[in-house]
């Protein structure tokens, strides 16, 4: 049996992207205070690129940016901006932030690209399977009578 095969008879769906699954992101990216004017360079840089959103944050050295998480991820812009040669916050917290982003962006663009697995509900592709066929197991005593007391 194919797999769409399996899929359907089990009901599943495997359409991308869902609905409300949260693909546009918007991230702070933060700046050291040294050299000079890199936030201003960033903004100016980031804005080139297509599908990237960039806005001005309140903070002193920080710039915001919004993008799909199909297009970007945080690891690829701040990978760039590093090679590039600006200075990131290398501050404890904010390594914490950026593993905990990388994580997460990175398994949920794996999720995304790959199918959807049947764990659960393997059992009801056979039972759909044997439902659909014509076949001639079909038992005409009463349930109550079928059960053993």
């Amino acid at each position: 049996m194919r797999r769409e095969t399996a899929y359907k008879l089990a009901g599943r769906h495997h359409e991308h992207p869902a609905p409300g699954s949260g693909l546009t992101k918007q991230r702070e990216l933060r700046f050291k205070a040294m050299p000079p004017g890199q936030v201003e360079r960033a903004w100016q840089a980031l804005r080139m690129l297509k599908g990237l959103h960039v806005e001005r944050s309140n903070r002193a050295h920080a710039v915001i940016v919004r993008y799909s998480v199909l297009d970007y991820s945080l690891e690829v812009l701040e990978d760039a901006l590093r090679d590039a040669g600006f200075a990131l916050d290398n501050t404890l917290y904010m390594k914490l932030v950026r593993a905990l982003v990388y994580f997460t962006e990175e398994t949920q663009r794996h999720n995304l690209v790959s199918p959807e697995r049947l764990i659960k509900q393997s059992n009801e592709v056979y039972i759909q399977a044997w439902n659909h066929h014509v076949h001639g197991d079909h038992d005409d005593t009463p349930p109550e009578l079928r059960e053993y007391k």
